[in-house]
């Protein structure tokens, strides 16, 4: 008879005793626990170390495509902060027909005045451009636990007798989303998914019961992307430009010919206007830097990875090889100038030319203002 093969609670890799630098190792006498982890999450958890590990991709895909096959419900997670880098634009074809529900974390990082109303009526009008048909929206916190009891009434109304599937790329905070749906269904064991800043945590599908339910809840691994500065940063840098508080703006009034890094991750040129504002929305901790434009180049040459870090010597040469997205925002409502995985300018509905330097594969687009 074949022997049950146990899985790690925290991200759901199968466990083996063998191989110390695949996915689920961990020493025999874990095996004998209850909600047994493997080695990996228990030193994210304990030390907050990175461990990386080789996953196929084509594995994340199989995963998620069994959902089109089975009744599900399906929480999709994006981030409030990184719509565009976080959104999946093929999911259809994974999840069958199968509702969706979408979540928006991360809105405790958007500045206090934010009207969050607005922001919701932001985020249906861009699902809506998308083609998508969505059962709800939710905006949330997961880390703080706002907007939770939402998205558990939800579940209740329109889960019935499916199984919940949790997806969105790596690093949008789906499993801290579970662990706190969690507590709030009342799970009173000591199951809890391993959560991390750092992406491709959860390895393979973790399914959690929920206590009075038929349901289950289930995490599946974050899709990996290469085009967010997020997914290209060392360890170290990732700190320095992913938000852990209420963002702070910063507002520059400019004059054309002037630039603004942020870091030295990337460079915001207004080539052509008159003077006026542009609003930055990047992490806290992340250094603003405004030079003429004449003085840029020289700027980074010296710079870079002293003055202008991140990047820093850990991070590989790709961060170094820039190339210029030339945008030109006419005159009206106000505008977003984004950088995938790291934030965005604000133009304020003047007429104006502006060049975005970032390394080579990083998304660059522009939106109607979220703010």
């Amino acid at each position: 008879m074949k022997a049950e093969v146990k899985v790690c609670t925290g991200c759901g890799a199968p466990l083996q005793t063998g191989q110390p630098e695949s996915p689920g190792y961990t020493v025999a006498s874990a095996l004998e626990r209850e909600h047994p982890v493997c080695r990996r999450c228990f030193r994210i958890r304990h030390y907050n170390e990175v461990s990386s590990v080789a996953v196929d991709d084509d594995e994340f895909i199989k995963i998620v495509s069994e959902i089109g096959r089975k009744k599900a419900l399906v929480v999709k997670v994006v981030d409030l902060f990184d719509l565009a880098g976080s959104w999946i634009d093929n999911l259809r074809r994974y999840i069958g027909s199968n509702p969706v529900f979408l979540v928006a974390n991360k809105v405790d990082v958007l500045p206090k005045q934010t009207n969050l109303e607005k922001v919701e009526m932001w985020l249906r009008k861009e699902v809506e451009k998308k083609g998508i048909l969505l059962e709800g929206i939710a905006l949330i916190s997961a880390g703080k636990g706002y907007g939770l009891k939402h998205v558990k009434t939800f579940i209740e109304r329109y889960a019935n007798d499916r199984d919940v599937y949790v997806v969105g790329t790596a690093n949008v905070g789906k499993s801290t989303l579970i662990n706190r749906l969690i507590r709030t269904f009342g799970e009173t064991g000591d199951v809890e998914l391993t959560t991390s800043r750092y992406p491709g945590t959860t390895l393979s599908s973790v399914r959690v019961a929920i206590p009075n339910y038929k349901h289950h809840l289930i995490d599946t691994p974050g899709i990996m992307t290469s085009h967010r500065l997020s997914d290209l940063v060392c360890p170290k840098c990732l700190k320095q430009i992913v938000p852990d508080r209420t963002i702070d703006p910063t507002v520059f009034q400019l004059n054309d010919k002037q630039t603004l890094f942020a870091g030295g991750l990337a460079r915001f040129d207004f080539v052509k206007g008159e003077r006026q504002p542009f609003v930055c929305y990047f992490a806290n901790q992340l250094e603003l830097h405004r030079t003429k434009l004449e003085n840029a180049d020289t700027l980074y040459r010296k710079h870079l990875g002293g003055l202008l870090t991140p990047p820093c010597g850990d991070c590989g040469d790709h961060l170094r090889d820039l190339v210029t997205h030339k945008i030109k925002i006419k005159e009206g409502s106000s505008k977003d100038v984004v950088i995938s995985g790291l934030g965005w300018f604000s133009a304020r509905g003047n007429e104006c030319e502006v060049h975005v330097h970032v390394p080579r594969g990083v998304d660059v687009s522009i939106r109607r203002a979220i703010i």
